[in-house]
């Protein structure tokens, strides 16, 4: 029986770390792999009086999609190099809307994706349930991502 595995993945070196922590501990032979990432297109957030210009709109977009290609191309080498077989699913929006939209799609089983700071991982590690764990967790994106992939 086949799992379906989504993993969220950007540039950053967290999102790497998951991705390197589920071949070496959580792949079963078998497994569909999708890797998920989203398009935020902040750049384009983050210059609002610019989009009324269609040619630096269109030059925004051609960035995030050379850095989308880039991304693309170096899970595809990673996975590659394990042997591993899978596909890329890119999406735009809000990163938990649209990991969890991704996942119902695709009926995945497990979601898997970084942390930034690891924080979590290192608290499980550690074994610490209590106190400061408490405080941090609820403020997280694991949170979110249990909470709505319960519905």
């Amino acid at each position: 029986m086949t799992r379906t595995v989504v993993l969220g993945v950007d540039d950053s070196e967290f999102s790497e770390y998951a991705f390197d922590f589920y071949t070496k501990h959580l792949y079963v032979k078998g497994d569909e792999i999708v890797l998920v990432h989203v398009s935020e297109y902040s750049s384009l957030v983050q210059a609002p009086a610019l989009l009324t210009d269609p040619f630096v709109v269109s030059e925004l977009i051609k960035e995030e999609q050379a850095k989308v290609k880039i991304l693309v191309d170096k899970y595809s080498k990673k996975m590659k190099s394990l042997q591993l077989g899978g596909r890329v699913k890119q999406m735009a929006g809000k990163s938990g809307e649209a990991i969890i939209a991704a996942a119902k799609e695709e009926g995945a089983g497990l979601i898997v994706m970084g942390s930034r700071g690891m924080v979590f991982e290192q608290a499980m590690l550690k074994q610490k349930f209590e106190g400061p764990l408490q405080r941090i967790l609820p403020k997280t994106f694991l949170f979110y991502l249990i909470h709505f992939t319960q519905n």
